[in-house]
């Protein structure tokens, strides 16, 4: 199948079989896919956690509307964007991009500076809403990726954020809770959606040409 193919393939799974396991070299393709998504400055102002205990799954289920792909998924992804853009982080980044590049220009430092002084100077609120954007293109990467893989997924927000971030101790971590990524196989002769029709607006509604 081509990449169109398979995207009109994808759907948002509603029911995934607990039995079938998505093969470790598809979950590192994906995860792949993920680290390599676009990303303003290349910051890449998230994390991903790829959840596998059931415990810890049982827990989030039940802060997460008791959405049942969270505990029948192989892995369960969790989008976690940076609380607040710091001069630490920025110049992280910056200094592996230095070292992997063995390049230091003059564009570049002043690039850093300009971003450290624009961030820096922001309502961490405000920071953190633009890096919640950025970990949504990585879940929209993540999304595509599956499909390529033939592997089922669900994105979600149906969940309280402040409770996952307790149960999985982010706020320690600088991080903040945005969306789930159920990764698994779907149960297609429980799942309601599976038969029908995929619906999106025609082309010539979603996309204007300005030549």
């Amino acid at each position: 199948m081509s990449l169109v193919d398979k995207l009109q393939w994808r759907y948002a799974t509603k029911k995934m079989d607990s039995s079938k396991v998505v093969p470790e070299a598809k979950l590192k393709n994906i995860l792949e896919a993920i680290r390599l998504s676009a990303s303003s400055s290349g910051l890449q102002p998230y994390e991903i956690l790829v959840i596998s205990n059931k415990a810890i799954r049982e827990k989030i289920r039940a802060i997460a509307s008791d959405q049942s792909q969270i505990t029948d998924c192989s892995y369960l992804l969790v989008f976690a964007a940076w609380d607040n853009y710091t001069a630490q982080r920025i110049n992280d980044a910056f200094d592996m991009t230095e070292e992997m590049r063995k390049l230091k220009s003059e564009a570049g430092t002043a690039y850093r500076q300009n971003l450290l002084k624009n961030y820096t100077a922001k309502d961490a609120e405000v920071n953190f809403n633009h890096a919640a954007k950025q970990a949504y293109i990585a879940l929209g990467t993540a999304l595509i990726a599956a499909a390529f893989e033939e592997v089922d997924s669900t994105p979600m927000e149906g969940f309280n954020p402040a409770a996952l971030d307790e149960i999985l101790n982010l706020k320690e971590k600088g991080l903040r809770s945005v969306a789930l990524l159920p990764l698994g196989y779907r149960k297609a002769d429980e799942d309601w959606l599976v038969n029908l029709k995929k619906v999106r607006r025609p082309m010539d509604q979603l996309i204007s040409k300005i030549e």
